[in-house]
């Protein structure tokens, strides 16, 4: 054991090294596999005498590896009982003891745990945590608190359901009396430790993390110990509220245990005001001027940011609740709010024009439109919307007389104009501004056309405009980008271009940002605002100087930094389509090669490297079949670099190119070195990693046609089937192993399935008990028609194979699974493969001739079912079931358009004969003359008269 934790203690080390962490990440996943390997780190984790950074990176691996390995998908736990009850009993102490970083690691993982065992299988927790509360030691009631929130703070996003609310009462049954009491402990030791610094502090997080667990005790529903104990509760936080001590006096960075605690006062007041609000609204109207007086006496230090937000969106709780809103409903009361609240909160402090200097990149990230959530600007603006919400006229009226004042103001100091530009911003909008069209709902009273053009448009244009004045322009033009017509647009678009070429980190990005979304941007019926044709004569010159920013610095870290930028590169790529020609291809991918071979040395931003990737992809799909450009060539050798490397993060990125690659590559052959992925893909460890699954699968899928002789001769289906039996196993990955299979079935002749087909068909059998999902019997349905359409196949083979596992299971499984799961179908391309299998079945099955005589019937009336009724979307199968656009033929030589799925008129039996209907009846009437009439007498004898009527005319 001893040796073990010496070498795991050096490989956690090592993890921390850029240069070394891959091989040390692999020599770790390998001793992870040994038996202890999670006690073995628990005690790294308690050994105080290891450095801090070790004790830091067992906590993070052990976190880590709880969240893979504590249960499987049924529930049941992976590691041995002894290890399982050993955890249990030891990490709470532990994290009781730990620093504030190892118990946020610790706690996570105990939050993992809970997940799945608590409360009936760790039922003595609760217990265990009262226990260990103490009245005198803050420290370890700290320990104890934090544990518990840990637990008790994974009920907040969650929906109620009876299990969760027991669990709740289990908690509030056994640590409920306990909690009020500790309430009253921390107040008293807060007063008698009020002048000593260290004890205050300690009993200060005790008092704030109550009120966190007060929070968590009440999201779901009010229990009874609250409920009784209210207005005692309301007491303790009116008094903290307005607590004030002379220790905390001039510390200005980081808030302190005293802005915490007020900040976690104001979220629960948001919490009973939106959920309770008949039970809390004697208690509304006090501690609304108690905020009040909160905002109205802290500065624009960085330590009362979190406060100032917390305060706001209690304001804007209380503005939400018609009964309460009206207090904010005069003129005068407006006014104040605005000015005294509003106006100090957002405007810009000195610490932004640092960030906005010093820290470019993460000034862009606080600003940008919903990436600001927690800053005083987004908090000030909810409360200002709300309030426009309520009283539009009045806030207009009142906010546009200090924008007219900060206007005047901003003809000679930029500062003042951004405070102008920001108030305008914040009440123009209405509703939800999208990540798609920004602000499509304005206010009624404005006209942002008019005001950009008097008092904003000079500066994205002027060359002595301050920065910050630059990007206000530029980011009204992004927020207000559905508002102007294409002309407007056409106007404002080499403004934009143009500023790209500017030496201010946050002016070029946000130009960036503003021409990605202007490119994304449609009108009302789905078409580009700029479409290729307006974007290619600027294309070539727009991509090199956005690659020339990305490139600035080679180094990993810096070149990865800036995602905005590589998100334009994407947007403008895919813009172009085919026309990326007309900017060198090759050139192109030189640019994206080597950002990839600097970028895989130490991946750090992964929007960044998505959006790479995507670029890539654009490329691909639309320039692949280009003459002048091999791509395979290009993209192989720094793709090959990253599977050698085991780049983890780009593995999947490579898979889903690579299968692009294949899927639109027109020879029925593998092409150059892919025959080497084969090998590659069919190595079970590889998939041993959750997201190469997809890419993984799609892979397999798109190269089995084009190997499927060298997949037969050097006996490798075998391999592909034990992936396709692994994916089938877990419910998480069924959708992945049916993209294996239905590739399988597609290529293969009936001689090369039949000696697996059996086995592949239990399996099948088997995963319908295990994953009984609709999705799932979707796949299962879509499986069969697969098999049953196929020439050389049908549904003969399958009922042999299906009565090879059990005798007559077809029965069961084709009325309670294939009928009612395939009039589900929505995606034209699986109507039409059932309407295909169906068709068959009829004019070729000899078991359903004969066998299954009812069968033949029912079998009939759902093919015409499909034919004439639009398809149905199941509830809660989610968006990947909405009928496509643009639909894939099914192959096997049949070429006709997708299904008619009008809605047919109550007198209209049957409308106008669509292409496809008229290959069924043709179909039907070539196999009804091969078969001597006979499929002419099932109909009589099995067909309800309606059924006989669409046949009639193929059948006489």
């Amino acid at each position: 054991m001893a040796t073990d934790l010496v070498q795991i203690a050096q490989l956690l080390n090592l993890t921390l090294d850029a240069k070394q962490h891959r091989k040390a990440e692999a020599e770790l996943k390998i001793l992870s596999e040994q038996p202890n390997y999670s006690l073995s780190l628990l005690t790294l984790v308690h050994d105080a005498t290891k450095p801090t950074q070790t004790r830091l990176a067992a906590a993070l691996a052990f976190k880590n590896f709880i969240r893979h390995n504590w249960v499987n998908e049924d529930g049941s736990h992976k590691l041995a009982a002894n290890e399982v009850e050993t955890i249990k009993k030891e990490i709470v102490g532990m994290m009781i003891e730990a620093p504030s970083q190892i118990q946020a690691q610790l706690g996570e993982a105990i939050s993992t745990i809970a997940d799945s065992d608590f409360w009936e299988r760790w039922d003595t927790l609760t217990q265990d945590l009262v226990s260990r509360l103490s009245p005198t030691s803050f420290k370890q009631t700290n320990g104890v608190l934090e544990v518990a929130h840990s637990i008790f703070g994974r009920w907040r996003p969650l929906f109620s359901s009876n299990d969760l609310n027991r669990e709740v009462l289990h908690v509030v049954g056994v640590f409920g009396d306990p909690f009020t009491q500790m309430l009253g402990i921390a107040d008293q030791q807060i007063g008698a430790n009020s002048g000593h610094e260290a004890e205050l502090r300690g009993w200060l997080t005790t008092m704030s993390l109550l009120v966190k667990i007060f929070y968590d005790l009440s999201c779901q529903d009010l229990p009874p110990v609250i409920e009784s104990n209210l207005q005692s509760i309301t007491v303790l936080l009116h008094k903290y509220l307005s607590y004030t001590n002379p220790i905390f006096d001039g510390e200005e960075d980081d808030p302190t245990p005293l802005e915490n605690l007020k900040s976690d006062i104001c979220e629960v007041l948001q919490l009973y005001t939106n959920k309770y609000d008949d039970d809390f609204n004697p208690y509304v109207q006090k501690f609304t001027q108690d905020v009040w007086n909160v905002l109205s006496s802290v500065g624009p230090e960085k330590r009362y940011d979190i406060l100032t937000c917390q305060a706001l969106k209690f304001l804007t709780a209380v503005a939400s609740v018609s009964r309460h809103a009206q207090i904010f409903s005069d003129e005068a009361t407006l006014g104040t709010i605005v000015e005294k609240v509003i106006i100090p909160n957002v405007s810009l402090r000195e610490s932004d024009v640092e960030m906005f200097e010093d820290e470019p990149i993460e000034f862009i990230r606080h600003d940008l439109e919903g990436s600001d959530t927690d800053s005083r600007r987004r908090a000030s603006t909810d409360f200002l919307q709300k309030l426009l919400g309520n009283f539009e006229m009045l806030v207009t009226q009142v906010v546009f007389k200090y924008i007219n004042h900060f206007l005047e103001q901003g003809k000679t100091d930029w500062k003042a104009k951004d405070t102008a530009v920001y108030l305008f911003l914040a009440i123009a909008a209405k509703g939800a501004v999208t990540a798609s069209h920004g602000v499509k709902t304005v206010n009624s009273h404005i006209n942002v056309v008019e005001f950009f053009t008097q008092h904003i448009a000079g500066d994205l244009v002027g060359g002595d405009s301050h920065p910050i004045a630059k990007v206000d322009a530029i980011k009204y033009l992004y927020n207000f980008r559905s508002q102007l017509d294409k002309a407007q647009w056409a106007a404002a678009m080499q403004p934009l271009i143009q500023n790209l070429g500017s030496d201010n980190y946050v002016v070029y990005t946000y130009a960036a940002i503003a021409v990605e979304r202007v490119l994304y941007l449609t009108d009302d019926s789905g078409q580009h605002i700029f479409p290729r044709a307006d974007i290619q004569p600027h294309a070539k010159e727009l991509l090199e100087h956005l690659f020339s920013l990305v490139e600035k610095d080679a180094s990993p870290a810096k070149l990865q930094e800036n995602e905005f930028l590589m998100r334009c590169i994407m947007r403008v790529l895919i813009v172009l389509k085919e026309g990326a020609a007309e900017c060198g291809i090759n050139n192109i991918l030189t640019h994206l090669n080597g950002i990839t071979n600097i970028i895989k040395q130490n991946p750090s931003n992964p929007r960044f490297y998505y959006y790479h990737f995507e670029a890539m992809g654009a490329l691909v799909r639309y320039c692949s079949s280009l003459p002048q450009v091999d791509l395979i060539s290009r993209l192989w050798e720094p793709f090959a670099l990253i599977l050698t490397e085991d780049v983890s993060e780009f593995i999947p990125f490579v898979f889903q190119i690579f299968s692009l690659l294949l899927e639109l590559n027109p020879t029925a052959q593998i092409p150059g070195d892919f025959k080497a992925l084969l090998e590659l893909v069919l190595t079970p460890t590889l998939w041993d990693t959750r997201g190469n699954t997809p890419p993984l699968s799609r892979f397999l899928a798109a190269i089995i046609p084009k190997a499927a002789q060298a997949i037969v001769l050097e006996n490798k289906l075998e391999a592909v089937l034990l992936i396709f039996q692994r994916l089938l196993a877990s419910k998480k990955t069924s959708q992945n192993a049916f993209d294996i299979i239905d590739s399988v079935v597609t290529t293969f002749p009936a001689e090369v399935l039949e000696p697996f087909f059996t086995n592949v068909v239990g399996l099948v059998f088997d995963s319908v008990q295990k994953h009984p999902s609709d999705s799932h019997k979707l796949r299962v349905a879509r499986f069969y028609h697969l098999v049953s359409a196929k020439p050389g196949l049908g549904a003969d083979f399958f009922i042999k194979h299906a009565d090879a596992v059990q005798a007559n299971v077809f029965t069961p499984f084709y009325l309670q699974v294939i009928r009612p799961t395939t009039a589900l179908f929505a995606k034209p391309v699986d109507r039409k493969l059932a309407v295909v299998s169906y068709t068959k079945t009829l004019c070729e099955s000899e078991a359903f001739a004969t066998r299954y005589a009812k069968g033949w019937g029912f079998t009939c009336t759902n093919l015409l079912d499909l034919l004439k009724n639009p398809p149905r979307v199941a509830a809660g199968l989610g968006d990947e079931l909405l009928v496509e656009n643009d639909v894939d033929d099914i192959g096997f030589g049949i070429g006709f358009t997708p299904l008619n799925t009008c809605k047919r008129g109550p007198t209209d039996a049957y409308p106008e004969i669509t292409e496809i209907e008229k290959w069924v009846g043709q179909y039907v009437k070539e196999a009804n003359a091969k078969m001597n009439g006979q499929i002419t007498r099932f109909a009589q004898e099995r067909l309800a008269p309606e059924a006989q009527q669409f046949f009639a005319p193929y059948l006489a």
